[in-house]
């Protein structure tokens, strides 16, 4: 069985608060966007796990799939073994959650192939786990994200008529590092207020509160952002926690857009 775990943006992100247990309270839009990896699992007699495509940071057995794949192991000790082949296209470190997409369909697909018969309030469970961005991708719809952004409410966003725009610097951001430089403060306005207004109004409200200490650490990062709105974009932002920034373009206004470094630029219709 194949899935094809798509990436998300963030519309805004406010950090609120510090939570006790160490988290952070914080309110975002999530929106998905059509930029994928690849997942297939094989029934095997040995449990294996095959990477391509770029490379998967850190050790493979903190891989999410493998996680995803243990996780649901202890409930279903009946679960077979299979051999994952996981080709990534999806940048890792970039904000656009291609980790936490790879073990939402993790998850997702074991439950069909295998016939575990979870409802989707399980699989949300289950995907809480394994990290904040990982229930969005159960749903995988535009969706308000409060609490550590695992508490999810789907919102009527509509941005189809648009074009985006992701540019990836080749910085992979440590999240827990990024925190590090929040200071968690009350938005001047929610974000969802933010969004009923048209979107030209949103490139002087609407805010990523990790972008601003990005751009400190990382002075090269502001050059993408003023090259997205030089080049027509009618909003422009980071996602997450960074690097990758994403412009929105009217559908017959995309420009060629080059950088003298060596960007991945890719254009989502």
């Amino acid at each position: 069985m194949i899935f094809f775990p798509n990436c998300k943006i963030n519309l805004g992100l406010n950090i609120i608060r510090r939570r006790p247990d160490g988290f952070h309270d914080l309110e975002t839009v999530f929106y998905p966007l059509p930029l994928r990896d690849i997942i297939e699992a094989v029934p095997s007699d040995q449990f294996n796990f095959t990477g391509s495509g770029l490379p998967l940071p850190g050790n493979q057995e903190n891989n999410l799939c493998i996680r995803a794949y243990r996780l649901l192991k202890k409930r279903f000790p009946s679960l077979p073994p299979v051999h994952f082949f996981l080709h990534k296209n999806i940048p890792a470190g970039a904000g656009l959650g291609g980790g936490s997409a790879d073990a939402a369909c993790t998850l997702r697909m074991l439950n069909q192939q295998f016939d575990l018969d979870l409802s989707g309030q399980e699989l949300m469970q289950y995907a809480r786990e394994l990290g904040s961005d990982c229930p969005f991708f159960i749903l995988n719809k535009p969706c308000f994200g409060s609490g550590r952004g695992d508490v999810l409410e789907p919102i009527e966003l509509n941005l189809s008529k648009y074009v985006f725009v992701l540019v990836h610097p080749g910085i992979h951001m440590d999240t827990a590092l990024a925190f590090s430089g929040i200071t968690p403060t009350l938005p001047a306005r929610p974000i969802r207020e933010i969004l009923r207004a048209p979107l030209p109004a949103w490139r002087s409200a609407l805010i990523n509160d990790f972008e601003a200490p990005a751009i400190r650490k990382y002075p090269e990062l502001v050059t993408i952002r003023d090259t997205l709105y030089a080049s027509g974009a009618v909003y422009a932002s980071m996602t997450g926690s960074g690097s990758s920034f994403y412009g929105i373009f009217e559908k017959q206004s995309v420009p060629s857009i080059r950088f003298e470094q060596n960007f991945r630029v890719d254009i989502l219709k």
